[in-house]
């Protein structure tokens, strides 16, 4: 793991708010602003010990009584395929992945309405503008690219946008840092797409991980991350491998993304 000067970072607490994820719990976050000069050195040493990155702000939680915020990431060199996942990237063989610059379109934003309208209507990103858009895409002081999936081009004419990811380039992996797609298109099982897409690129780049951000132990939006097996969990003593069999029956894959 790098490390960096603790003299660059203040670290700062949220006051308690309603938790985003669990009903009747409140949530605090500890937070400190990512510097513009090494701020993809330190990104990647913070997002190591459990932080996550939001435009320039790295934070994790820090909630008084409740843990069930855990970092999750796949071990991409020998991930293996199940047959299930097989059909999902075959099924969408047939979709352009282009690597573009972290900017915000309106074709973009379009989508991330779309999808935010059908799949978390009542979450804290629901009511998400222009503005906000362009900050969560634009404002980074890490290596940060998009992956666009287009349907197939018809006579040179590019595809429609169908799903997108947000992705910060770290020295051990890929941090999806937010992903969203049409919301009308169910058998193409877009959400789990991107992921099994990002563990095929990692390995191909030999970076050792694919980092999912959190699994909230009993929420429904974040159950779809331990269905990827093996994965890795940030506990107490260091980053654990854990496989299906070895989660008890309330941490057990459950929902996905489809």
């Amino acid at each position: 793991m790098q490390h960096f000067p603790t003299r660059q970072l203040r670290f700062f607490l949220t006051a308690p708010s309603p938790c985003p994820y669990l009903p009747n719990r409140l949530e605090r976050k500890v937070f400190a602003h990512l510097p513009l000069s090494d701020g993809a050195t330190v990104n990647d040493s913070l997002t190591q010990v459990g932080f996550r990155r939001s435009q320039n702000i790295a934070y994790r939680p820090a909630c008084e009584t409740c843990a069930a915020c855990v970092s999750a990431r796949i071990p991409a060199a020998d991930y293996q395929f199940s047959r299930s996942e097989r059909k999902i990237l075959s099924r969408n063989a047939d979709l352009s992945r282009n690597l573009v610059e972290a900017e915000a379109t309106l074709e973009k934003y379009d989508l991330l309405r779309r999808y935010l309208s059908a799949r978390h209507a009542d979450g804290g990103m629901a009511e998400m503008g222009w503005p906000d858009f362009v900050a969560m895409v634009e404002d980074t002081a890490v290596r940060t690219h998009m992956i666009e999936y287009r349907l197939p081009s018809i006579d040179g004419v590019p595809g429609d946008l169908i799903g997108c990811a947000l992705v910060d380039l770290m020295s051990d992996g890929l941090s999806l840092v937010y992903s969203f797609y049409d919301p009308k298109l169910p058998k193409r099982s877009l959400g789990s797409l991107i992921i099994l897409d990002h563990l095929q690129q990692a390995s191909l780049t030999n970076l050792p991980y694919v980092y999912l951000g959190y699994w909230v132990q009993g929420s429904e939006k974040m159950a779809y991350k331990v269905r990827f097996s093996p994965i890795e969990l940030l506990r107490p003593q260091g980053w654990t491998l854990m496989a299906a069999r070895d989660l008890t029956p309330t941490e057990e894959t459950i929902h996905s993304q489809e």
